[in-house]
């Protein structure tokens, strides 16, 4: 049995708890409200994002972190990606120095362009042998339920990948190892700007078609990016990849494809953010990925269209015609 410390409560944060859990591990989630830890610890619940999950009795939750990091020997972090860097300076003095830290946040951070795990480096001066990410087709919803699923654990460290791994594979989860963290990170975000891409031609009312285009488009993109960036194209096609591509694009638990329908549908975002307590990664991180592409001197179209979007530039059928209109080329342009 590891120490396991999770941060936060959330949908993501308290599934992930559940295979941590189920995987023989004794598990503290630091929660932002009291309510949830008293739920969590009292009803072993989460009312506010599972309700009618009842969780092992190995976790716990605590509002303080100080508590919560007390003998990690793993920290968790899953908090939305736009508010890791102020969060993780709170916590950073409480994390023991040898715990290694996993990041299952799928974005790019606004104005930086870095990564979860370089903020997390940045951060915390850990190196990388002590930080890894997860990332794979994981709605949160399904991982409570207890359906088979799978993942990629990576970190730079084979040896620490493999370690994570032996911590996270339960009955109904079953975790792969890679050493390709940027890969793994890239395919994680970008997929959330195709969800939104996608939920937007749903939200319209357009086919299969339509949406299977805007997928393989958009891992066209994500490639691109990944290669220039130094991934293993192989990762493209994997879970971190296309399996989380697939999940995010095709399931109506996916937060971000519901995104991009209500805005297909006429909602603003400002309307989007106000109806639900849910974080859309993409939609947070849309404009910090677009922009990483451009640094880069990667053409992303289907980036730059659902940033317009989102930011209320340009309307969901105007993206829509914008990609029929573009200059034909050969399809490896």
């Amino acid at each position: 049995m590891s120490k396991v410390a999770v941060f936060s409560a959330g949908s993501w944060g308290t599934a992930f708890s559940m295979i941590l859990a189920d995987a023989g591990n004794d598990v503290t989630v630091w929660a932002r409200r009291e309510e949830v830890c008293e739920s969590i610890n009292g009803k072993h619940e989460n009312s506010d994002y599972m309700p009618g999950i009842e969780l092992p009795h190995s976790i716990s939750a605590t509002t303080d972190p100080e508590r919560a990091l007390a003998g990690a020997e793993i920290v968790v972090l899953t908090v939305p990606s736009q508010s890791l860097r102020e969060n993780l300076t709170t916590w950073a003095p409480f994390i023991p120095r040898e715990a290694v830290m996993v990041s299952l946040m799928k974005g790019v951070e606004l104005g930086t362009v870095k990564r979860m795990s370089e903020v997390i480096a940045e951060v915390t001066g850990a190196g990388s042998e002590r930080i890894g990410v997860v990332s794979g087709p994981n709605l949160a919803r399904e991982i409570a339920r207890r359906e088979p699923a799978a993942s990629v654990v990576a970190c730079e460290d084979e040896e620490v990948a493999k370690r994570l791994q032996s911590l996270c594979h339960s009955k109904a989860f079953r975790p792969y190892t890679s050493v390709d963290v940027v890969g793994c990170e890239l395919g994680g975000a970008y997929k959330n700007v195709v969800g939104l891409g996608v939920g937007m031609a749903i939200g319209l009312g357009f086919g299969d078609n339509t949406t299977a285009s805007v997928i393989t488009r958009g891992l066209a993109e994500t490639a691109r990016l990944g290669e220039k960036l130094g991934a293993n194209p192989l990762t493209m096609m994997g879970l971190a990849g296309l399996g989380d591509l697939v999940a995010t694009c095709s399931s109506p638990l996916s937060r971000n494809r519901t995104f991009g329908e209500k805005l297909g549908q006429g909602m603003t975002t400002e309307e989007i953010y106000a109806s639900t307590n849910q974080v859309a990664e993409g939609a947070k991180s849309c404009a910090s990925i677009l922009d990483l592409a451009r640094r880069n001197g990667v053409d992303a179209p289907l980036a730059e269209a659902v940033t317009e979007v989102v930011a209320g530039r340009l309307t969901v059928g105007g993206m829509m015609d914008g990609f029929i209109a573009r200059d034909i080329k050969p399809e490896r342009y």
